[in-house]
């Protein structure tokens, strides 16, 4: 089975695998929350949507509660803030969780990519950051301060895109 066809649902409870969320487009997996020090990557993150999009791209916000409690809302308030606040267009999951016993089937795949010092395994915080290969296959790994308009992280959507 590959990774695209893992059971992952909308953030609106509809049924999809990440392959139909993500469209057969390189995707920026994220693990995202509202009330974390972090979330101004939002941002950030739409900047990318929009500029790459045209280019067979797209960013795929995943809610999750596991860090500090930063992502409590509901589905619908979870939409409600990410679009009236960051104008964020791109697609979201239903909220997961991407760490311990209760970690959902994308994150045991995901979670097994290293990052760029070769470290792999857990999620450190909200916005870590995960490119895809339009394969499913797992191009690169950013840790959470690893900002969207960073350098390594643009050059890496350009070559998976290339």
């Amino acid at each position: 089975m590959s990774l695209l066809d893992t059971p992952v649902a909308a953030i609106d409870g509809s049924p999809a695998t990440l392959g139909e969320l993500t469209g057969g487009r390189v995707a920026l997996v994220v693990n995202v929350a509202s009330r974390c020090g972090l979330t101004p990557q939002y941002a950030g993150l739409e900047a990318l949507q929009k500029e790459f999009a045209d280019r067979g791209f797209t960013v795929l916000g995943v809610p999750c509660n596991q860090f500090a409690g930063q992502e409590p809302g509901s589905a619908e308030e979870i939409v409600e803030f990410c679009s009236a606040t960051y104008g964020v267009t791109f697609p979201l999951t239903e909220k997961i969780e991407v760490n311990g016993e209760g970690r959902h089937a994308l994150y045991r795949e995901l979670t097994a990519a290293a990052d760029a010092a070769g470290e792999a395994g857990d999620v450190q915080w909200n916005f870590e950051k995960f490119l895809l290969n339009r394969d499913g296959s797992v191009a690169a790994r950013f840790r959470p301060r690893t900002e969207p308009e960073a350098a390594e992280l643009r050059a890496a959507i350009e070559a998976a895109l290339a």
